[in-house]
């Protein structure tokens, strides 16, 4: 039967700011994506949430971001490879002082928003990203889709694990339709069910064209920010471990 990692974007509050339902969500994953305080989060967030994270059992990943709280990341915003370079490496390096605090390790990196779509597209920005990961250690794995990213960190002989959408639609090519595209975002349910059920059992997801579209689903990525997050990560580990998938960090 498949083997499925559910990761989740959190750690996102920031002082007196909170955001998502973390600890209650951090029951139904098996992964988590912790910000690193460039677009979000701040060290007691994100001390609190490895602490929760390691109560639960779940790998922790560090989600570096570009340096913008006001646009929580999602801006892009023009950096040289070294400035990736090092804003990747500081922030891997933020989350490994509280991991190694609680006793564990980092398991995972996964670029955040803006810098996530810059390496999808961009090699330079990929190249920099992978680089600052190998540099900081060569085991961890990054969580990548089908584009320039994979490309990088397969270049730099990282381990990858291939991520997947539940409430995103797709493009022919296999990417994710961006946000600023109508349609970008999945909000029932069914139809988010149905598409995580497609891509696990089948290896396949229908394009907004209607193209049937061969997709590699190691990671499931649920978005903890979105309305209704928690209720969606309950129905999706229910439904998911009632159909046999073993859900677990890869």
């Amino acid at each position: 039967m498949p083997v499925l990692d559910i990761n989740c974007d959190m750690g996102e509050s920031f002082g007196a700011w909170n955001m998502g339902q973390d600890n209650a969500i951090l029951d139904h994953v098996t992964s988590a994506n912790i910000a690193c305080g460039f677009h979000a989060g701040d060290p007691m967030v994100m001390q609190a949430t490895v602490h929760a994270a390691v109560a639960r059992g779940v790998a922790i990943g560090a989600h570096p971001g570009l340096p913008d709280l006001q646009g929580f990341g999602r801006r892009e915003m023009v950096m040289s490879p070294a400035e990736i370079y090092a804003l990747t490496l500081y922030q891997i390096g933020a989350l490994h002082a509280f991991a190694q605090a609680a006793g564990t390790r980092v398991h995972h990196v996964k670029p955040h928003g803006a810098l996530y779509n810059m390496t999808a597209r961009q090699r330079s920005v990929a190249d920099a990203v992978a680089h600052a990961v190998f540099d900081f250690d060569p085991r961890l794995q990054i969580y990548v889709a089908n584009d320039s990213m994979m490309q990088a960190a397969r270049a730099k002989g990282l381990p990858v694990a291939y991520e997947v959408f539940a409430d995103r639609s797709y493009q022919d090519d296999g990417t994710i339709t961006p946000r600023s595209q109508p349609g970008a975002m999945i909000e029932d349910e069914s139809v988010a069910l149905a598409q995580v059920r497609r891509m696990v059992f089948e290896g396949r997801v229908r394009a907004q064209s209607g193209q049937d579209v061969a997709i590699r689903a190691d990671t499931l990525c649920i978005h903890g920010d979105q309305p209704g997050a928690l209720r969606f990560a309950q129905l999706l580990h229910q439904a998911l471990s009632q159909d046999g998938v073993t859900l677990q960090a890869t």
